[in-house]
């Protein structure tokens, strides 16, 4: 069975590598001219990490990101609020990555060459449309170098392509834009000495727009003290007002400097993050409404394109890991593909669709914003309930993930319902 991917970032590419590892012949399409290794950190679950070694990229993981052992919530001032451990810390047989997102999008899209071949990934093709056909799909994109038309066969076609989907608009052509909730993020990465313990994820204020998050990527080069930290700082603009000078607006040292000084962390210097920083972006915190429905006869969305939500709990990549794998098991449960995509949203938009809704309320940061109203660390037990309600809703408590099924094909249970 040939599939059209839609998109070559995380989610496009994992679904190749699931399609292809289920015996089916997917190809990617990416509007970019060529896929770069750019972006920031970006953290992996043990639910996706798990869904990665599955199909084999456990050593290459293992190779260029960093295993967490702690989550550390922490106040304005820097002192504990509430902790966890993470990953196999945690008791989960798979680890936690914190990983650059540039160097994790390159190492998917070297295997999916390696695997399906150097031409399954097409770049440079911009997708405009497509129409339904009796036996198939049929999608239309326009050649950014020549600008001429190009047009795809297959039987199934998957819309991967982000926030703002244009396949997800094509079915959905009255929703509008995405909606913003007047928190913007200010994303860089630094060369800095290690923060705690180097192997923490710090998450430090409270309520959305005043919040710092800080954790490594990389380890210190030998000979040196400096790792490569992830760090991120919310501030706040009028209610779902734009960025000055548009999404992706390049922040200044200065700029930087000036955000940071009112936070006082012992732990690690701001100044100095801000001043080591290669490039500083900021972004408006965004989301969309949950959808009534993903598939549409042989066409579905999974990952951003599906599910776009506030990046709380570190979950929206790991979701979108998951559904590149439910949706191939699903088309290899059945003969009929409009079924397959049927049951693959039955199996996944419900779960995520709560994800979205719980991010909305802060997700399990919902700790710190209620610490911060409570003027100090939460009475005992009720931090941990937050955050086990939390995994929950998206079968990622220790438990749920040991013990689950797997989606390999070739192992297929017959529970996994």
């Amino acid at each position: 069975m040939k599939v059209t991917v839609i998109g070559g970032g995380i989610a496009g590419l994992t679904c190749a590598l699931s399609l292809h590892a289920a015996g089916f012949e997917p190809r990617v399409y990416e509007a970019a001219r060529k896929v770069e290794a750019v972006g920031v950190g970006i953290n992996l679950l043990p639910h996706a990490v798990r869904e990665l070694s599955e199909l084999g990229l456990d050593g290459e993981l293992e190779s260029v990101a960093l295993p967490p052992h702690r989550l550390s919530y922490r106040d304005r001032t820097g002192e504990v609020v509430w902790e966890e451990p993470l990953g196999r810390a945690a008791g989960y047989h798979w680890p936690q990555y914190s990983v650059h997102r540039g160097r994790l999008q390159m190492l998917l899209l070297s295997a999916v060459r390696e695997r399906l071949g150097p031409d399954e990934v097409r770049t440079g093709l911009l997708f405009q449309r497509f129409e339904q056909t009796p036996g198939g799909v049929r999608a239309h994109f326009l050649d950014r170098s020549s600008g001429l038309p190009v047009v795809d066969d297959a039987e199934v076609l998957v819309g991967a392509d982000g926030i703002d989907s244009a396949v997800r608009a094509q079915l959905f052509p009255h929703e509008g834009p995405s909606k913003g909730n007047g928190v913007h993020m200010w994303r860089g990465v630094a060369h800095h000495p290690q923060v705690l313990d180097g192997r923490s994820i710090v998450v430090a204020g409270g309520t959305p727009g005043a919040k710092f998050v800080a954790y490594p990527i990389e380890d210190p080069v030998t000979g040196t003290d400096d790792a490569l930290v992830n760090w991120v700082l919310e501030v706040r603009h009028g209610p779902s007002a734009p960025p000055p000078g548009g999404p992706g607006r390049r922040v200044t040292t200065a700029e930087a400097r000036a955000g940071l000084s009112s936070w006082k962390l012992p732990w690690i210097d701001l100044a100095r993050l801000a001043e080591h920083s290669s490039a500083i972006f900021e972004y408006p915190m965004l989301d969309r409404d949950p959808l009534p429905r993903w598939s549409f006869g042989r066409v579905t969305l999974l990952g951003d394109a599906a599910h776009p939500m506030y990046p709380m709990g570190m979950n929206g990549g790991s979701q979108s890991i998951v559904d590149t794998r439910v949706l191939a098991w699903c088309l290899a449960r059945e003969d009929d593909p409009v079924a397959a995509l049927g049951r693959y949203e039955r199996m996944r938009r419900p779960a995520v669709n709560a994800i979205v809704l719980a991010n909305r309320n802060l997700g399990p940061e919902e700790i710190i914003a209620r610490a911060e109203e409570h003027g100090g660390a939460p009475p005992a037990g009720w931090a941990e309930r937050i955050a086990t309600r939390y995994k929950r809703l998206g079968r990622a408590t220790v438990g749920q993930v040991n013990s689950d099924s797997s989606w390999t094909v070739r192992t297929i249970a017959a529970d996994r319902e």
